[in-house]
C-alpha cells in the first residue's frame, strides 16, 4: 500500500534552518502531485508548498522566499528545506501525494490530495 513517512522535523531556534523529508512508497512517484501541509494547535490545517510532476512549485505567502520544495525521482522522496524559521512555523509538517495525469499543476487544496503522512513535528523556539 501506499505509505508516506516523513522525518527532519525537531526542535530549532528562531533564524535557524531544518530540511524535511518525506518517502514515498507503494506508488509510481513520477505519476504524483506532492505537497506539504502543516497544521499548528488550535489552528486549521493549511497549504505550505507543492510541486508538480514537472518540479512545477507553489508556496504559501508566508513561507515564499524562506522554505524551498523539492523532489528526488530516483529515492522517491520530496524535501522541505525551511530556512529563515519563526515561532509561527511551529507545526505538524504533513507530506502529501495526488495522482494526476497533469505535469504542470500544483495542487494547494488538501482536499484534492489522496494520501498523507503521518506528519513530523517542528517547533521553532524564540
Amino acid at each position: 500500500q501506499v505509505q508516506l513517512v516523513e522525518s527532519g522535523g525537531g526542535l530549532v531556534q528562531a533564524g535557524g534552518s531544518l530540511r524535511l523529508s518525506c518517502a514515498a512508497s507503494g506508488l509510481t512517484f513520477s505519476n504524483y502531485a506532492m505537497g506539504w501541509f502543516r497544521q499548528a494547535p488550535g489552528k486549521e490545517r493549511e497549504f505550505v508548498a507543492g510541486i508538480s510532476r514537472s518540479a512545477n512549485t507553489a508556496y504559501a505567502d508566508s513561507v515564499k522566499g524562506r522554505f524551498t520544495i523539492s523532489r528526488d525521482i530516483f529515492k522517491n522522496t520530496v524535501y522541505l528545506q525551511m530556512n529563515s524559521l519563526k515561532a509561527e512555523d511551529t507545526a505538524v509538517y504533513y507530506c502529501t501525494a495526488r495522482a494526476t495525469s497533469s505535469y504542470s499543476v500544483v495542487q494547494r487544496m488538501g482536499s484534492n490530495y489522496d494520501y498523507w503522512g503521518q506528519g513530523t513535528q517542528v517547533t521553532v523556539s524564540s
